[in-house]
């Protein structure tokens, strides 16, 4: 399987790596694994929807 760094997923989604990580942490992206004290995150994940905000 192909992953992408948290750099990468924050250019990709439009957010910051720091959001990404939270992302991650919260066990909000599917197959997202953490190697050491990195998070690869799949290319074909799609980004999460940020319960941050109501709609």
């Amino acid at each position: 399987m192909n992953y992408m760094t948290l750099k990468e997923a924050a250019e990709k989604w439009g957010v910051s790596p720091r959001r990404v990580n939270y992302y991650c942490a919260d066990d909000r992206i599917p197959g997202a694994v953490k190697m050491a004290t990195v998070w690869l995150i799949p290319k074909e994940a799609e980004k999460p929807v940020d319960r941050r905000y109501k709609k």
